[in-house]
């Protein structure tokens, strides 16, 4: 019956005006699509159709302040996908029309989803509103100049509320793909930090550190091979510059050994947000035991190893610093000579220091 209703709506809208986009919303206050999946509209008209969704923290309150963050975010973001995203697939566009969470920072609850649905959005072609602009209302609820904590802008409209959310939103405003971005010659990896909207970027000496996406070179990523590689650099592209961990506490860094323990890397949490090796499989007692998953420094900006926190169980454990996200990008690559200019001029396996 909704899939007929919706349909008799947007072909009224189309009539009225011809020239204007058709947003069409779902149940549960547009959180579920998921009856298109066997109902799917038809309508006479193509090019000016979309899907929307809202997606907030307190739409499953309980879920983030009693579960596991990994978890959690793995099963939010499954049935999301399967209760929207999966239009994407059969061609739709998709807006994630209202998203948003309290950007003092003082929501434990928000603080996690928001590298959850950071995650996501980053990964599919879709385009977002952010709840929202302003930063307090004349009037609400009967009462006078309230404050509206979920505003980019603060208080007095004057400047940013949180200059460190307003760089995670400002992540999002570029797509890493979708149409009119087929800018680069093939699709690559970006290895995206959701909680500071930062990428992964080679420094100097092949050093690693979070920076500006625009920034990242293209990663290779292959989950039978479990590995992680700059595609376009060594040996004028007849080798690959690995990604490789040093061990517990130490800096991530480029060696031109791809197969041991140490460069294969998979995802170990049901967020796949975990991007770790296994440093008991290495030859080196050195580099510690167990699972070491990419994390960032004490200094806010390089990118280290650490042994893997908060995987399943404890509800109260905080992963948002290893939560990287393996996103496809066909945006445009930097270039190839600035990339290589920073690699170390003999690459070592096993013996990349930082700065």
């Amino acid at each position: 019956m909704m899939s007929r209703y919706m349909q008799r709506g947007a072909e009224a809208v189309h009539a009225a005006n011809p020239r204007a986009l058709v947003i069409l919303s779902g149940l549960q206050y547009d959180n579920d699509l998921g009856f298109l999946n066997s109902r799917p509209v038809n309508l006479s008209f193509t090019g000016k159709a979309a899907f929307e969704l809202h997606w907030y923290s307190f739409t499953n309150t309980g879920d983030w302040s009693s579960g596991n963050a990994n978890d959690v975010c793995g099963r939010l973001t499954a049935g999301v996908t399967g209760h929207a995203l999966y239009l994407l697939d059969k061609g739709w566009p998709v807006v994630l029309s209202e998203f948003g969470v309290d950007n003092r920072g003082v929501n434990d609850n928000d603080n996690r989803f928001w590298g959850c649905v950071a995650a996501a959005a980053a990964d599919a072609d879709l385009d977002w509103a952010l709840w929202t602009l302003q930063g307090s209302y004349y009037l609400r609820d009967g009462q006078r100049d309230p404050d509206e904590v979920y505003g980019v802008l603060d208080r007095a409209w004057a400047g940013p509320r949180n200059q460190t959310a307003l760089r995670r939103v400002q992540a999002l405003q570029r797509p890493f793909r979708g149409p009119g971005l087929a800018e680069a010659a093939a699709p690559y990896t970006v290895l995206f930090h959701a909680a500071t909207g930062t990428c992964v970027v080679v420094v100097a000496r092949g050093a690693l550190e979070l920076g500006p996406c625009d920034e990242t070179g293209a990663w290779a990523y292959s989950a039978r091979e479990q590995r992680i590689a700059l595609r376009d650099a060594g040996g004028g592209g007849t080798g690959l510059t690995c990604l490789r961990a040093e061990g517990a506490g130490r800096p991530a860094g480029l060696g031109a050994t791809c197969s041991d323990a140490m460069a294969r890397w998979r995802l170990v949490s049901d967020s796949k947000l975990h991007v770790a090796v296994n440093a008991s499989s290495s030859s080196s007692s050195a580099n510690g035991g167990g699972l070491l998953c990419l994390d960032v420094g004490a200094d806010g900006r390089s990118v280290v190893t650490n042994p893997c926190r908060c995987l399943s169980g404890d509800h109260g454990c905080n992963p948002e610093s290893q939560w990287f996200k393996l996103v496809t990008s066909t945006r445009s690559v930097a270039t190839k000579t600035s990339m290589l200019a920073q690699l170390p001029l003999k690459l070592k396996t096993g013996n990349i220091k930082s700065l």
